[in-house]
């Protein structure tokens, strides 16, 4: 009866978008009032329906109902209920109807939140949003089914996935879900304002915070899923290069660019056609992984393998709002007007550029990751685009923009003095240079690069220190009057400041991990040891034991510094019975930033066993950095400015404009 109930909320939620998507449009074509209302009731009546099929389904996961289809493919009896719990959207009917569930959650917060909207705005928002969840619906309900019955219904079920069978799991999707989805409503009031013709300061600040709210989610579920992959698949790196990573990395990487964008919009009315268009171009990335991850066309650990009816119904869905949005786009466009005129140096002009690299960047991954689909769809042809083309294209784009990263926020709006910025950033640039020959002198040698890598991570570091400083005037007045005027600072210029401090602690954990990192690889038996980084392994032996759902092989490793005991390690290598699969888990031992990371291969004839063993000098700093970058910008979310509308225009703004 439960899957019943399941699968006739999500009919209703389909029949509640569709009316979504009507009436409030006709409502605001016609300027009718209660139509244009029904829209802040049917938003929330949706999400409602689609959480209670949501809850269904995982109701059948925790009562492990194998006359559920899904339920036998991906659980188990025996599995621990958290897995049962996550198992749901560890496949994917079930991780479609996540998506869904947060596609319609967000509908309804700005049914309920976006008290300060027009009313015509917000209409065609929801139905803008609608329109996108009823597409997801009817991909569910013709091709994907959570709910589809098994008779006669097996005694046992086949059991999720062994390497999702983790905590990282439950966090990751969910995350992630939140940004990817999370976008659609900046596509939303995207199309809105075309449809409408209202891009203004205040269009701005109303789109910022959804904007916002979304990049720190996919900020976090990125950092969850890398750190998870590192420590869950035993290969000890944290980044890939794989598409399906990629698809995430993409529409960060448009988000990021939108977020600084929508500044600029909303401080001086400029760049109207451009941010619009970005609001676009970042959910059709978040559109494009969906594709990439459902359609088949790509064989990776954290795609979905899906037969071709399923992919050509997404790749309709993105043919549909991709292309109809660029269409809208293509009319509309050259009718929105320009704001302020700046010179090119200033905070406007550093935001541009940052958008610039940034969308440069972008191109260069999307190319990288599409390339070789296109390519074999064409001609047949099978060619990999691995670490060496990113790592030669991607990243001297990002070089010089987080070299320029601490200038921009101490440039002047509409005309700045680089070289005042530039004497103010003095004492950054001494620090940065300082970390240079410290870290050439600490070293001896080494990557000839890497030292130039920690100093362009300390001066982004200070640089963000630099502009806290200079907006409290510290140490050009008193501590007093310091502390005063940091207490008066919104709260987003700190969270700017921590962001932006944030990135230099991520680029300083990947420069020591990737330069500085070292590894051994040995066949071992009881009582061998091997060094590596002035610590000693000694191979204690192997112990036999069960999980839940699992057998498991457990090594025992003494670490030893200076003839000291300081650890011991159990890597361990685990075989799941349903799915007579087998997983690695890694041994992580923490030293303050750095970590020894242990894997174990396979036994030897000879009773020996294979091991690999990293030294990864700051690469907790990479995740660090990345929950900083979170927590920054929660802190300029939590900013009333974002949570009320944007001052009125003065008049002499309120005057034509010629088109930007």
């Amino acid at each position: 009866m439960i899957p019943e109930i399941g699968h006739y909320a999500l009919v209703l939620a389909l029949a509640l978008a569709v009316i979504q998507i009507v009436v409030p449009a006709w409502g605001v074509r016609t300027h009718d009032a209660v139509l244009i209302g029904v829209a802040e009731a049917t938003a929330p009546a949706q999400f409602l329906f689609v959480a209670l099929a949501f809850a269904a389904l995982t109701a059948c996961y925790v009562a492990s109902d194998f006359s559920v289809l899904n339920v036998f493919e991906n659980s188990h009896s025996a599995k621990p209920l958290l897995y049962k719990i996550t198992g749901v959207w560890g496949n994917h009917e079930g991780s479609m109807l996540l998506w869904v569930l947060i596609l319609a959650f967000f509908g309804a917060l700005v049914s309920v939140f976006g008290r300060n909207l027009p009313r015509s705005l917000k209409a065609l928002v929801l139905s803008v949003q609608a329109s996108i969840a009823a597409a997801f619906y009817l991909f569910i309900l013709i091709t994907s089914n959570p709910f589809t019955r098994l008779i006669p219904a097996p005694f046992e079920g086949r059991d999720l996935n062994p390497v999702l069978q983790d905590l990282g799991l439950a966090i990751h999707p969910p995350l992630l879900y939140l940004g990817y989805v999370g976008f659609s409503i900046s596509f939303s009031f995207a199309i809105a304002a075309l449809i409408e013709g209202r891009t203004d300061a205040a269009w701005a600040r109303w789109v910022r915070p959804w904007t916002l709210a979304a990049w720190c989610a996919l900020t976090l579920g990125i950092a969850m899923g890398s750190y998870w992959a590192y420590y869950e698949l035993g290969w000890g790196g944290w980044w890939f290069w794989d598409p399906v990573e990629n698809a995430s990395l993409m529409p960060w990487l448009a988000g990021t660019a939108l977020l600084h964008s929508a500044v600029v919009m909303e401080r001086r009315e400029a760049l109207k056609v451009w941010t619009i268009l970005l609001a676009i171009l970042t959910f059709s990335l978040s559109l494009l992984g969906t594709f990439l991850v459902r359609s088949g066309v790509l064989t990776s650990v954290h795609a979905f393998a899906t037969d071709p009816t399923r992919g050509v119904f997404i790749l309709a869905i993105l043919a549909f709002f991709i292309g109809g949005a660029l269409c809208l786009y293509a009319w509309r466009a050259p009718v929105l007007k320009q704001g302020g005129v700046f010179a090119p140096i200033s905070r406007e002009g550093a935001l541009i550029l940052n958008n610039l690299f940034l969308t440069a960047a972008c191109a260069t991954v999307f190319v990288g990751t599409l390339y070789p689909l296109a390519l074999e769809a064409v001609s047949g042809a099978k060619i990999s685009v691995g670490a060496p083309f990113f790592e030669l294209t991607f990243g001297p784009l990002l070089v010089p923009l987080l070299f320029a990263m601490p200038f921009g926020p101490l440039l002047a709006w509409k005309r700045g003095d680089i070289a005042g910025v530039a004497q103010r950033l003095l004492v950054a640039f001494g620090v940065g240079l300082l970390a240079i020959a410290a870290t050439v002198a600490g070293e001896g040698g080494g990557p000839i690069l890497a030292p130039f890598g920690v100093g362009l991570a300390v001066f982004i570091m200070a640089g963000a220190l630099t502009d806290i400083a200079e907006r409290t005037a510290l140490l050009r007045t008193t501590l007093k009057a310091s502390l005063s005027r940091a207490g008066g600072l919104p709260r987003s210029a700190w969270g700017t400041a921590l962001a932006h401090f944030a990135v230099g602690v991520t680029l300083l954990g990947m420069v020591g991990e990737t330069q500085w990192g070292a590894e051994a690889i040995a066949n071992m038996k009881p009582g061998e040891t091997i060094s590596l980084r002035h610590y000693d392994f000694t191979y204690e032996g192997i112990d036999a034991g069960e999980g839940p759902n699992y057998r498991e092989l457990a090594a025992k490793f003494a670490i030893k510094r200076n003839g000291a005991t300081i650890a011991t390690a159990r890597p361990a290598k685990r075989v799941f019975q349903a799915r007579q699969a087998t997983t690695t888990e890694a041994a992580l031992i923490t030293r303050g930033v750095n970590q020894i990371y242990i894997s174990l291969g396979d036994v030897q004839p000879d009773g020996a066993i294979a091991v690999r063993i990293y030294h990864k000098p700051l690469v907790l700093l990479i995740w660090l950095g990345a929950v900083l970058m979170m927590l920054g910008g929660t802190l300029s979310l939590s900013d009333r400015r974002l949570r009320i509308g944007a001052p009125k225009p003065s008049r002499s703004r309120l005057s034509p404009q010629p088109a930007e």
